[in-house]
């Protein structure tokens, strides 16, 4: 027995011996106090069963054999627990490492989102996006033209965590140094699928739906990558029709090709984009309808975009008890004049 081992011995035979024999509040307190010097020594379960015998034993010689017995039938049991203990301890320092390093991803996950809107004389944009967890897989991007066009990006990164956000940013960086090429959004969706297809893992993929704004002629161009449809709400007939766009998934094919589609955007009208987070809020144990999303964006269209979006989170958030279940992202874009 070492020194160290010596010193925890003497130590408990005094904290025993002053509470048998006045069962004070004070033993109890050194007991508390003597666990953390346990844990500091890592003392284990069994090891202190033994201990506790040693001290007993001393104390009292005359212990009945019996009562010594059940000591051995103690230390079986705590030799199992302290196996397991010692197991749960590791896995949760484990999880505790873990939480601290999704805290720092999704830390850097808002800081790859836009701090603000562009600000455009014709548009009005609002945008929302909620994580369901502290790690989201959606994302949304804003590129700004040397010619005044404004683009608008939105993604489903397919998988969660940490990979989420490095893909995220992957995404991020490779849009921002396209402005410069002056992509269309078929080829801009080309050049990122080439990106993602080269170096992403196979079990990922990214849906994204990515449009341009021009704001000299109010045309809207647009072209989709496996993401849900958004919305195009047409002011002079008041109806919606969905903003289909086809093209497989990003990261699928290197060969893939985007088609793109257009539209001509009067004074009132305005588009939506949206994660299927939106599409998939689960109400009345069903999948919303999309005719319902419509009409809460009817609601409240005639607040700005940004009091649309969070209008219709807060609606569509109640309706779900508060307990939203998937990545929301809403983006509306408005033409003023």
């Amino acid at each position: 027995m070492n020194q160290n081992e010596v010193n925890v011995v003497t130590r408990y035979k005094e904290i025993l011996e002053t509470f048998l024999g006045n069962k004070s509040e004070l033993g109890l307190y050194q007991a508390q106090q003597f666990s953390k010097l346990l844990l500091v020594d890592q003392v284990s379960p069994e090891e202190f069963i033994d201990i506790h015998r040693a001290v007993l034993e001393e104390l009292f010689p005359s212990i009945p054999s019996k009562v010594q017995d059940s000591f051995d039938l103690l230390l079986e049991v705590m030799m199992s627990y302290g196996l397991v203990y010692r197991e749960h301890q590791i896995l949760k320092h484990r999880q505790q490492e873990l939480d601290s390093e999704i805290e720092v991803a999704a830390s850097m996950q808002q800081t790859l989102l836009p701090k603000s809107v562009p600000s455009a004389e014709a548009l009005d944009i609002g945008v929302i996006s909620i994580p369901a967890k502290k790690m989201s897989g959606d994302y949304y991007h804003f590129v700004e033209g040397a010619d005044g066009t404004i683009g608008i990006a939105i993604a489903d990164i397919i998988g969660k965590g940490i990979p989420a956000a490095l893909c995220m940013s992957m995404i991020k960086y490779a849009m921002d140094s396209l402005p410069r090429r002056k992509l269309n959004p078929g080829g801009l969706l080309e050049s990122l699928n080439d990106v993602v297809e080269k170096n992403i893992d196979d079990s990922m993929f990214i849906t994204m739906m990515y449009g341009e704004y021009n704001p000299t002629n109010h045309c809207f161009q647009y072209a989709g990558a496996g993401h849900e449809p958004g919305f195009y709400y047409d002011s002079k007939n008041d109806q919606f029709e969905d903003l289909y766009a086809k093209g497989l998934v990003l990261g699928i094919s290197k060969a893939s090709k985007y088609r793109e589609y257009q539209k001509q955007v009067e004074v009132g009208d305005y588009i939506v984009f949206l994660s299927d987070g939106v599409t998939e809020s689960f109400v009345n144990d069903q999948f919303i309808e999309r005719e319902e999303i419509t009409c809460l964006l009817r609601d409240y269209q005639n607040g700005t975009a940004q009091e649309m979006v969070d209008a219709v989170y807060a609606e569509l958030e109640r309706k779900q008890e508060y307990n939203v279940r998937d990545d929301f992202t809403l983006i509306v874009i408005k033409r003023k004049v």
